[in-house]
């Protein structure tokens, strides 16, 4: 049953027909659980609340799969003023954005042209931009991008790597060169099992395997989970290799175990959240509901008291 609903949640977020109803009737039925508002200073309000707690952010102007060039400079603009805000209100955020959202299925010319304008800006205060990694269609394009900017911009910018990809393992070692700032995760969409671990086991296995090798390499580890045996594992392996605390990071998703999140900041980890916001809310929506599909009881609950 579980299984089924994670397959049709994940068909559901690539639904245009259900995402343009998504954005005619704003965040209802428990999405603002999870997304923080339509506009950013809703957003900021909420990096506001977590820093007053100890924690960072990441905030993400959401958006996808766009079709036109307007589209990707809308997309642009809206991750230059996420940068602007975050400046301009002093808050602990950076900011996370989806090549998509700026042209990659369009021209490799248009999407390199935007992600220059952001981290020009995001260069200029002195902040940091992560390339979330999308499905694995665009993952040779993403990671290909992301060593042509790392080459100008340096430490500006990082990059997502999934474990659920077999070749994840590989990419690491390669990506050690230019000692990236990995965000790690295990993966949120519905790949095939000629490119992605099938079972759940094996993508775990994977997910510790990658971090570890992600540690060794001396570089920063950006660890976005909410699994408790891979936290204490982190903190196990830290400890037995001298690996500091200042070269890693916990990430949760906004909405998600807010009291662990709070505990691992006091502490004395560095815990970050992944603030979403923005319109096109949707197809992430129907992610998390997909990796964890308890989370439809809060969603139905939220229904039930309108």
């Amino acid at each position: 049953m579980e299984a089924l609903l994670q397959n049709t949640f994940l068909f559901l977020s690539k639904n245009k027909l259900a995402n343009r109803a998504a954005k005619k009737y704003g965040l209802r039925f428990g999405a603002s659980r999870f997304v923080a508002g339509e506009q950013i200073a809703e957003a900021i309000d909420a990096v506001r609340e977590l820093n007053k707690l100890g924690i960072v952010a990441t905030l993400d102007h959401l958006g996808e799969f766009v079709s036109t060039k307007e589209e990707t400079l809308h997309g642009t603009d809206c991750c230059i003023r996420t940068l602007d805000a975050i400046h301009e209100a002093k808050v602990k955020s950076n900011l996370s954005l989806k090549m998509t959202s700026l042209g990659l299925d369009i021209s490799r010319e248009l999407c390199m042209d935007n992600m220059r304008q952001i981290l020009d800006r995001a260069k200029q205060y002195g902040n940091f931009v992560r390339i979330d990694m999308e499905d694995h269609a665009r993952n040779e394009a993403s990671l290909d991008i992301f060593y042509e900017l790392r080459e100008t911009y340096g430490e500006t910018i990082g990059i997502v790597i999934q474990a659920y990809l077999y070749k994840s393992e590989a990419d690491i070692e390669a990506l050690n060169r230019v000692k990236p700032n990995l965000r790690l995760v295990k993966g949120a969409y519905k790949e095939p099992a000629e490119v992605a671990f099938p079972r759940k086991a094996d993508v775990d296995a994977n997910y510790n395997k990658i971090i570890e090798q992600h540690l060794m390499n001396g570089n920063y580890a950006a660890i976005a989970t909410h699994d408790e045996n891979v936290i204490n594992h982190v903190k196990q392996f830290v400890k037995k290799h001298n690996i500091p605390n200042s070269q890693f990071e916990f990430q949760m998703l906004y909405g998600i175990k807010v009291g662990q999140q709070k505990s691992l900041a006091n502490d004395g980890y560095t815990m970050r959240v992944y603030v979403p916001y923005g319109n096109d809310w949707y197809g992430y929506f129907m992610r998390r509901l997909a990796e964890r599909p308890a989370n439809v009881w809060f969603v139905l609950k939220s229904m039930f008291k309108r």
